[in-house]
């Protein structure tokens, strides 16, 4: 059974809004592995609501090969899928800067991001996230 859901409003597939601590925790429990799965679901999900996007498979050998240019391009489609909406976005390309302060700049865009993300799927009708 796939974890994407059909938006009620649009049409169009949601992702699914994912636990931020719970995230973190099995990131940092798998030596970052997670981080790479993170951003292949993520980049499969942007792109299947858009119909458009770089796509999980791409955001995946970024993540793993520099990972900074995944900071830069998942904000940015976030950005674009806000815009998209006629939305104000949370965010943009630039909270890719955050990669210049060492682990706590990873930990608050990624906060941000998946606040970004999780607002976005609930306000159209996906579940909110649970656990931690």
């Amino acid at each position: 059974m796939s974890d994407i859901q059909s938006s009620s409003l649009s049409g169009k597939p949601l992702g699914k809004a994912r636990s931020k601590g719970l995230v973190i925790l099995v990131t940092i429990v798998t030596f970052g592995i997670w981080a790479w799965v993170w951003s292949y679901q993520n980049g499969e999900e942007l792109k299947a609501y858009r119909n458009d996007g770089v796509g999980g498979v791409l955001f995946l050998i970024l993540t793993f090969l520099f990972w900074p240019i995944t900071m830069f391009l998942m904000a940015d489609e976030v950005d674009k899928m806000y815009r998209e909406a006629d939305e104000q976005s949370p965010i943009n390309a630039l909270w890719g800067l955050w990669f210049l302060l060492p682990f706590i700049g990873n930990i608050v865009w990624y906060v941000r991001i998946q606040n970004s993300i999780n607002a976005f799927w609930v306000a159209r009708g996906a579940d909110r996230p649970s656990g931690l």
